[in-house]
């Protein structure tokens, strides 16, 4: 029940759809159609979540009525372009600050057109807001980006029965599909399961069992990752769980060595760069991180924010404009240090501390919500272990 679902949650709610709580993880939803969607009354508020604001934007491309889409400070600052641009090409009118770069977006629904679409930047987000859009359009929506993106739209539609075409290098889907509910497990995230993985790979002694975590091909690169540096990360019981894999992960106490991290490997892992860097800190030897300038329109500059605050724990950190070089230490030291209000980085530096010769103290630690509420409690029960 983190914040960014919850800001979806309130936007559908906003636009007529019955959902329920049914349990403390449980949700039931009352379907309306891909045309059943009414306008909102007010503007639609998404939190700090770039998800919503972006996904919301393609599904209301389509629709027949006007809507506006806003966010915290943090989110009125990211980059919108990205998808305005391949929205209005199919015939959406959408305003907003900076030319449509910036949130707040005013968006005017309508009948779209097909479109074939050549992301310039590998981005699940910028895929999936073409292929919701492309629900309202007759014909064909097609998406093509340089290196595969995460993969989990393609396979949710393709669950509720959308007739999904994934090709070498994109994807296509027939639109006016008619979307029968089902009942879904969602998978724990991995980019939520990362920040114990690095725990227990940078722990002197320690062994982690990680249940029911999502091991999609397209997001499972922090394992590969962290795999080539030496860690012991062994997957038990692989299932799969409404179109999705799952495994549970074992982790123990590994020594960790530098690697060339680039090319296909940085989308399967953009969330995860964070506490990869933490990881690489503490390994033996060099870590280069290439073609990860996506790192730099996250909640914030996480190349800068990372270089930052390593730093002020003895960290070897040099940024480059698309990444990192990070020279390994034997330990960090304590020290304060600021999350930059970003979720990702104040967790990264939780993790840190776990092998930390002092204490670290970190600043502005309210955003974890956003994407894992109880985080505290629960690297605290870890340390404690």
């Amino acid at each position: 029940m983190g914040e960014d679902n919850l800001s979806t949650w309130k936007a559908f709610e906003a636009m007529g759809v019955t959902i329920k709580q049914t349990g403390p993880d449980a949700l039931e939803i009352s379907g309306v159609g891909v045309d059943g969607l009414a306008e909102p009354g007010d503007v639609i508020d998404c939190g700090n979540s770039g998800t919503t604001m972006r996904l919301m934007s393609g599904l209301l491309a389509g629709q027949n009525f006007f809507s506006v889409l806003t966010g915290d400070k943090y989110l009125r600052n990211r980059p919108m372009k990205r998808v305005v641009t391949p929205l209005t090409a199919m015939g959406a009118r959408i305003w907003g600050r900076d030319g449509g770069e910036r949130a707040p977006l005013a968006i005017q629904g309508g009948s779209l057109n097909p479109i074939r679409y050549a992301s310039p930047v590998s981005s699940a987000q910028v895929k999936s807001a073409v292929l919701l859009a492309g629900l309202s359009v007759d014909g064909d929506t097609t998406v093509t980006e340089p290196h595969l993106s995460r993969d989990h739209s393609e396979r949710m539609l393709s669950y509720f029965g959308a007739d999904v075409r994934p090709f070498e290098g994109g994807v296509t889907m027939h639109g006016r599909p008619r979307l029968i509910a089902q009942q879904i497990m969602v998978p724990g995230d991995i980019s939520s399961a990362a920040f114990f993985m690095v725990a227990g790979l940078v722990t002197p002694g320690a062994e982690l069992l990680i249940r029911n975590v999502g091991i999609n091909p397209t997001r499972s690169g922090v394992i590969d990752i962290l795999t080539a540096m030496g860690g012991q990360l062994e997957l038990r019981d692989i299932r799969e769980q409404s179109g999705e894999p799952v495994a549970d992960v074992l982790v123990r106490y590994s020594q960790l060595m530098g690697i060339d991290i680039q090319g296909d490997m940085v989308p399967r892992a953009i969330d995860e760069f964070p506490v990869i860097s933490v990881a690489a800190a503490l390994a033996e030897g060099v870590t280069v991180i290439r073609e990860a300038e996506e790192l730099r329109v996250k909640e914030t500059d996480r190349i800068a924010a990372m270089v930052s605050e390593l730093t002020k724990l003895g960290g070897q950190v040099e940024a480059r404009p698309d990444g990192m070089v990070i020279n390994g230490v034997e330990r960090l030291h304590g020290g304060n240090v600021s999350s930059h209000g970003d979720h990702r980085i104040a967790m990264s530096m939780a993790v840190a501390a776990l092998s930390a010769s002092g204490d670290i103290t970190v600043e502005d630690t309210g955003c974890t919500e956003t994407s894992f509420p109880g985080f505290w409690e629960l690297i605290e029960k870890i340390r404690n272990a």
